[in-house]
């Protein structure tokens, strides 16, 4: 979703965060921050020093939560430890933290109970609640490559573009890639290079949202011809450019154009 995520940051460190974040030092807009219980006693500091960042910097307080008995079946299913359970069982380790957090929970903006939610809902209703609108949650990657190489053992979608007639044969183009504006027109040229690239483009339109609502982080899509230097990067850089109208988040890697 954007976010630069940092987990357990100690709670001296989160004012020089915040003054770094709005420095814009660092290649990110949106950062989370995870503060929990392996604190211990610094987490005595934390609510006097939020309430003095909040006066100059836009702070969102997320409080995760869950009833207690939720809380044991998932450590008795994960068979972890619980962070302040050297000395304590599970129960008694709850209890300790809960009266660790209850300062901060009673600052919280939001409180999530995640007792009923299972892994795909909670992560469904934390996209959808702090999703930015502007981006995609998923980043859909087109890979061009070259069946001589192999198949990306990576890749989620395969499409042989192989079908279409072979700029290599022909000797004026055979020097140059499928970035090239003259091999360009000369794959466009045929009809079934528009049908293709209707008939994927809207494939594609139709799947993404359901992988987003699924869950799915990441799908990579690859196109294959001979060598990976003319067709599959031409069509690659074409299904990207109309994904983009979709304001799906893209990027294009051509792994075998240089080979």
């Amino acid at each position: 979703m954007g976010f630069y995520c940092v987990d357990n940051l100690p709670v001296e460190l989160i004012p020089i965060f915040a003054e770094l974040h709005a420095a814009g030092e660092g290649d990110f807009v949106r950062a989370a921050l995870l503060v929990d219980a392996r604190e211990g006693q610094q987490l005595d500091k934390l609510p006097a020093l939020l309430r003095h960042l909040k006066k100059d910097h836009p702070i969102t307080l997320v409080f995760i939560d869950a009833a207690e008995d939720a809380l044991l079946r998932r450590y008795s299913e994960t068979r972890r430890p619980h962070p302040l359970g050297k000395k304590f069982s599970v129960r008694e380790s709850l209890t300790h933290e809960r009266a660790l957090m209850e300062p901060i929970r009673k600052l919280a903006d939001v409180v999530i109970d995640t007792t009923k939610f299972n892994v795909h809902e909670l992560r469904h209703f934390i996209t959808e609640r702090f999703k930015n609108p502007d981006r995609s949650p998923m980043l859909v990657s087109l890979v061009s490559f070259g069946y001589k190489y192999g198949v990306p053992t990576d890749a989620d979608l395969v499409f042989d573009v192989r079908f279409l007639p072979n700029p290599h044969f022909v000797p004026r183009l055979r020097e140059y890639t499928g970035r090239d504006p003259k091999v360009r027109r000369y794959i466009q040229s045929f009809p079934q290079t528009g049908e293709f690239l209707r008939r994927i483009s809207g494939l594609l339109a139709y799947l993404i949202p359901h992988y987003i609502e699924e869950g799915k982080s990441y799908l990579t899509i690859a196109l294959g011809c001979t060598g990976g230097k003319h067709r599959s990067v031409m069509l690659s850089e074409e299904i990207e450019k109309n994904l983009a109208k979709h304001k799906f988040s893209t990027k294009v890697v051509h792994r075998d154009i240089d080979k």
